[in-house]
């Protein structure tokens, strides 16, 4: 939801600058263009679909909004906007412990973008400001807006473009972050690999085995049963991350919403569910990097961008294939045969992207820089690191 003050707060100067709330569909509107602004000043940005990027903003339209608290600021010098910053709080995060992440006290700052240190310094301060006057002690950002958006600033890989769902950011405002006092939380890791070539023979030999194990069947989702399979998915991804840093769970609303969102760039020979003796019990999801159409068209539908938009959804040929999240059941995790789950997911779904999309680049990620198990399998099929983001954090009690 809207905070209840939100409206109520007053625009805060810091030297020539001013920072001014943004209120209703017009202020929504300045707040996303000036986003692409900033975008199209980097080179390898890619413009996303300006209606996407409203409706993640917009409270009656994004779930998030339900168990949150949002407040977006935009900096001024003059009449000329020069920034822009969320603060917001999610309360299922402060539901969480501490030492996971988020927990009681944590508010968060995402949508950084600033035109020099001293825009930066000020959007951050009064990020800050707002959640201490909300009774948050600490910030944790740039997460934008929910830690399954777009969490984390980019600190390497800006020689390349992003693939879909992963932000970019222009490598000075790490500079500027930690000059305001800043430090680093955790890391997230996203690697590429070369999807033509084979594993190494260790890893076949335990692709193969798996294949030869009556109790385990891995199959692909079902188009035609979306929303189960999706509940079955995100049933697993709840489990299997209830652990890891940052976690917060997904909501009924958020997985009707992801639903709707997804299906279109579903392929069923892409996304798989592995079952051991007929339960599910680990999921893998692949989609078709839609960065690549999105730079075609310029992020714009019209006038003829929704055109090529949907011939590139039913046969995305070449494209690079990414994958955003897999997850295995708690109580397989560390175990030998979640790993043999995951090398057999990865492998049918290369077999398809380079079967029947001609693709030949993957991605994995993000995969946070402790997670020791999905990083060795990052490893053993000799992936390699291309981007990494960093979530950063500092005290804002007592001031």
């Amino acid at each position: 939801m809207i905070d209840p003050s939100y409206r109520k707060v007053r625009a805060v100067t810091a030297g020539e600058i001013v920072i001014r709330p943004v209120s209703g569909k017009a202020g929504r509107a300045e707040f996303v263009d000036l986003g692409r602004a900033f975008a199209r000043a980097e080179p390898h940005s890619v413009p996303q679909l300006r209606s996407e990027q409203l409706e993640l903003i917009d409270p009656d339209r994004n779930p998030f909004f339900g168990h949150a608290r949002v407040a977006l600021f935009i900096a001024y010098r003059g009449e000329t906007a020069v920034g822009r910053i969320s603060a917001h709080i999610d309360e299922l995060a402060l539901e969480l412990p501490r030492e996971q992440g988020m927990g009681p006290g944590t508010g968060l700052f995402g949508y950084f973008d600033a035109k020099d240190e001293q825009v930066a310094h000020a959007l951050l301060a009064q990020a800050e400001a707002w959640n201490r006057a909300q009774g948050m002690d600490r910030l944790l950002g740039p997460i934008s807006l929910s830690i399954w958006e777009e969490p984390g600033l980019l600190v390497k890989g800006q020689d390349h473009s992003p693939t879909m769902l992963m932000g970019h950011h222009p490598a000075h405002y790490r500079e500027w972050i930690e000059t305001a006092g800043y430090s680093a939380a955790k890391s997230l890791l996203t690697y590429e690999l070369d999807i033509t070539q084979e594993f190494p023979p260790l890893i076949r030999r335990i692709i193969q085995s798996g294949e030869r194990n009556a109790r385990i069947s891995v199959r692909p989702v079902d188009k035609t049963n979306w929303d189960a399979d999706l509940a079955i998915v995100l049933a697993i991804l709840n489990n299997a991350w209830s652990d890891n840093w940052g976690f917060v769970p997904f909501t009924d609303r958020e997985i009707a919403y992801a639903a709707k969102k997804m299906k279109p760039i579903v392929h069923e020979e892409l996304n798989m569910i592995a079952e051991v003796d007929g339960e599910p019990v680990a999921f893998m999801l692949t989609f078709p990097d839609m960065n690549a159409v999105l730079k075609r068209i310029g992020g714009r539908l019209l006038p003829f961008g929704w055109l090529k938009m949907l011939r590139w959804l039913k046969k995305p040929t070449g494209a690079d294939m990414r994958v955003p999240l897999m997850g295995v059941r708690r109580e397989l995790q560390n175990s030998r045969m979640a790993s043999q789950l995951a090398f057999m997911m990865i492998e049918r779904i290369r077999r398809s992207a380079t079967e029947n999309f001609g693709s030949v680049r993957g991605e994995i990620g993000w995969i946070l820089d402790d997670n020791k198990g999905m990083l060795a399998i990052a490893d053993a099929i000799d992936s390699r690191i291309n981007r990494e983001y960093v979530v950063f954090e500092k005290a804002i009690a007592g001031r």
